[in-house]
C-alpha cells in the first residue's frame, strides 16, 4: 500500500497547540478527580483513560489512511468496508484493534449519561479481550461506589480535547511516550516517597543506559516499576539508527498496580517486553529462572527490611544477605543474571559502598574479590525527590578482560572510581538533575577507561577529585570500602594566577582595616540618630 496519511494538523485544534498544551491540558485533567481520592487512586485513571484516549486516536488515524489507500487505488467504494474490518491491516502497522463500544467517540458522546463509569469499564474489558498484549493490563475502576460519576464525565470531556496525533508530523506513539512519563514523574513527586516505587529520576536512567550502551541483546530489570529503564534502553536504540527490536526485553514487578503501569507504558512504545504472566516478587518467584541477560538496568527499593529470604538461595554465591536489608540480595540476583560478558548497573544507597554489618562487609569483598565490580560512581545529592537517602551506582562486567574482535583495554584487577557528587544543576528549590554534559563526561570517562570510546577521544588518565583506577590491592588496604572518595582525592588547586604568599598577607590585611573602619563610621552615624531620640 502508499504511505499512510499523515495526521491532523495539531495547531488546527483549539487550545491544544503544542506538546506543553497537550501536557498542561492532561494535567489539568488529572485535578478533575484530585480533590476525591488520593494521588495513588487517580493515577491509575487519568492514565487509564489516557491510554484509552490513544489506542483510539491511533486507530482512528489508521482507519483513515487505509480509507485514503483503497481509494487512491482506485478499489470500489462498495468494498472499503472490508479493508477497514481488516484486523491486519492495524496490527501489522502496530495499532491496536479497538471494538467500536470502545471508541472514544462512542464514550465522550455518552459521557453526560450518569453511566460513563459502566460505559468505560466495559470498554476496557472489549480492548484486553481482542488484544492479546493487553490481557489484565487495563483498569477497570471506573464504575466503584466512590467514584464521582459527575466528574468522572468531566474527566472524559477534558481529554477529548486532547489527540495524540499529529504533533510536528510525529507518530501518536512517540507523542503519547512523552506524555506517559511526563505523567509518570508528576504522579511520582505527588505521591512523594511511594512515588519512587515506579518512578527512577530520567537523569539517572539516563546516566545507567549511556554508561552501559545496550545497543542489542537482551536487557533485564528484576524491578521493573513502569518501565523506565526499558523506554530509556529503546531511546538509545533508536537514537543509534537501530531498530526496536534489536533489543529483547525482560522484567519484573512485585506490585499489581505498577505491573499494570509497565505493560501500557511498554505497549505505548511498541516495546513487545517479557514482564511475566503476572505481578511476582522477584526474591519469591523468579518470573524468569533461567534468563541469561547481556544488559541489565536496575533501580531495587532501597534498604529493603521486609523481604523473601531462603538461606541455601543458589544466587547467594558470595555470601548470604541479612534479613533485614536486602541490598546485597539484589547485588547478587543481578550477578547471577549476567551473561557471558554481560554487564550491569544499579542504583542502591551509598550504604551498600561501605557496610560491614551482617555480614555486608564480607559479602561486597567476595564480588570485588571475584574481579565483578568494573565502576563505583557517587551521586549527587537530591536527584531523587522521594528519598532523601544518598545514592550511588554500581556497574558489573562479567569480563574486564579483552574479547573476540573488541580491542578493549585488559581491566582485569582494577575498579574505576567516579566521584560526581558536585555535579547537577538545581532544577527547583529540592531537586537536582544531571545535565547532557554531565551525562557525556560521566560515560565517556567510563567508555576511555574500558577502551570503548569513539576515535579520536582522549586515552583514559586519573583526574584528582573526580576519577581514578584502582588496583585491587590497594581496595583490600581499604578493606574492600567502595566509597569514590577514598579513591579519588581531592581536585588539584589551580595556582597558576597565585600571588607571591607575602604580598596576598598584605594585601588582606589591608582590606579587613578598611573594613574595621567603615564598621567604626557606621557605628558613630547609628549613634548619632538614636541620641536624636534621645534613647
Amino acid at each position: 500500500m502508499p504511505p499512510r496519511k499523515k495526521g491532523t494538523d495539531q495547531a488546527s485544534l483549539p487550545g491544544i497547540a503544542t506538546m506543553a498544551d497537550l501536557k498542561a491540558t492532561l494535567w489539568k485533567a488529572a485535578d478533575k478527580l484530585r480533590g476525591s481520592m488520593d494521588a495513588s487512586q487517580y493515577k491509575d485513571f487519568v492514565l487509564g483513560l489516557v491510554f484509552l484516549k490513544y489506542v483510539s486516536d491511533a486507530f482512528e488515524e489508521r482507519r483513515d489512511a487505509i480509507r485514503q489507500e483503497v481509494l487512491a487505488q482506485g478499489i470500489d467504494e462498495s468494498r472499503i468496508e472490508m479493508f477497514l474490518n481488516d484486523r491486519d491491516e492495524y496490527t501489522g502497522e502496530g495499532v491496536f484493534w479497538v471494538p467500536e463500544q470502545s471508541r472514544w467517540e462512542y464514550l465522550a458522546a455518552r459521557a453526560k449519561g450518569g453511566e460513563i463509569g459502566v460505559l468505560l469499564d466495559a470498554a476496557m474489558d472489549a480492548v484486553m479481550k481482542q488484544n492479546t498484549a493487553l490481557r489484565a493490563v487495563l483498569p477497570q475502576i471506573f464504575n466503584r461506589n466512590n467514584v464521582d460519576q459527575r466528574r468522572l464525565g468531566e474527566l472524559v470531556d477534558l481529554i477529548s480535547d486532547a489527540r495524540f496525533t499529529g504533533h510536528d508530523d510525529r507518530p501518536a506513539r512517540d507523542v503519547l511516550g512523552e506524555v506517559y512519563e511526563y505523567f509518570l514523574e508528576k504522579f511520582a513527586r505527588a505521591e512523594g516517597k511511594r512515588g519512587g516505587e515506579f518512578y527512577t529520576p530520567a537523569s539517572v536512567v539516563k546516566l545507567l543506559v549511556e554508561v552501559l550502551e545496550p545497543y542489542a541483546g537482551r536487557v533485564y530489570d528484576p524491578c521493573c516499576g513502569s518501565g523506565g529503564m526499558f523506554v530509556q534502553a529503546e531511546k538509545f536504540v533508536v537514537n543509534h539508527r537501530g531498530r526496536r527490536d534489536d533489543i529483547a526485553v525482560y522484567g519484573q514487578e512485585s506490585n499489581e498496580r505498577t505491573w499494570r503501569l509497565a505493560k501500557m507504558n511498554l505497549a505505548i512504545h511498541g516495546i513487545g517486553g517479557d514482564l511475566g504472566p503476572k505481578w511476582e516478587d522477584t526474591f519469591h518467584a523468579d518470573q524468569h529462572p533461567d534468563l541469561k541477560a547481556d544488559f541489565v538496568l536496575a533501580n531495587p527499593p532501597f534498604n529493603m527490611s521486609d523481604w523473601a529470604r531462603t538461606a541455601n538461595d543458589p544466587r547467594w554465591r558470595y555470601g548470604t544477605p541479612p534479613a533485614g536489608n536486602a541490598n546485597f540480595a539484589w547485588l547478587q540476583h543481578i550477578v547471577s543474571k549476567l551473561a557471558t560478558r554481560g554487564t550491569a548497573g544499579v542504583v542502591l544507597a551509598n550504604g551498600s559502598m561501605s557496610s560491614k554489618q551482617s555480614g555486608e562487609g564480607e559479602i561486597r569483598a567476595a564480588m570485588v574479590e571475584a574481579d565483578l565490580v568494573a565502576c563505583m560512581i557517587a551521586l549527587p545529592p537530591q536527584l531523587f525527590r522521594t528519598t532523601q537517602i544518598p545514592a550511588c551506582l554500581w556497574f558489573f562486567a562479567d569480563d574486564k578482560g579483552p574479547h573476540g574482535s573488541r580491542k578493549l583495554t585488559d581491566r582485569r584487577g582494577e575498579v574505576l572510581f567516579i566521584d560526581t557528587r558536585t555535579m547537577g544543576t538545581m532544577i527547583d528549590r529540592t531537586e537536582r538533575e544531571l545535565t547532557a554534559e554531565d551525562l557525556a563526561k560521566i560515560a565517556g570517562t567510563y567508555h576511555a577507561w574500558r577502551g570503548t570510546a569513539s576515535a579520536g577521544v582522549e586515552p583514559y588518565a586519573d583526574i584528582p577529585g573526580f576519577c581514578r583506577s584502582a588496583s585491587l590491592d590497594e581496595i583490600r588496604q581499604h578493606e574492600h570500602v567502595l566509597t569514590p572518595g577514598r579513591y579519588v582525592g581531592a581536585a588539584e588547586i589551580d595556582t597558576s594566577n597565585d600571588e607571591p604568599t607575602a604580598d596576598k598577607i598584605a594585601r588582606l590585611t589591608k582590606e579587613l582595616y578598611e573594613h574595621f573602619d567603615e564598621s567604626a563610621r557606621l557605628e558613630r552615624v547609628v549613634r548619632t540618630q538614636l541620641e536624636r531620640f534621645d534613647v
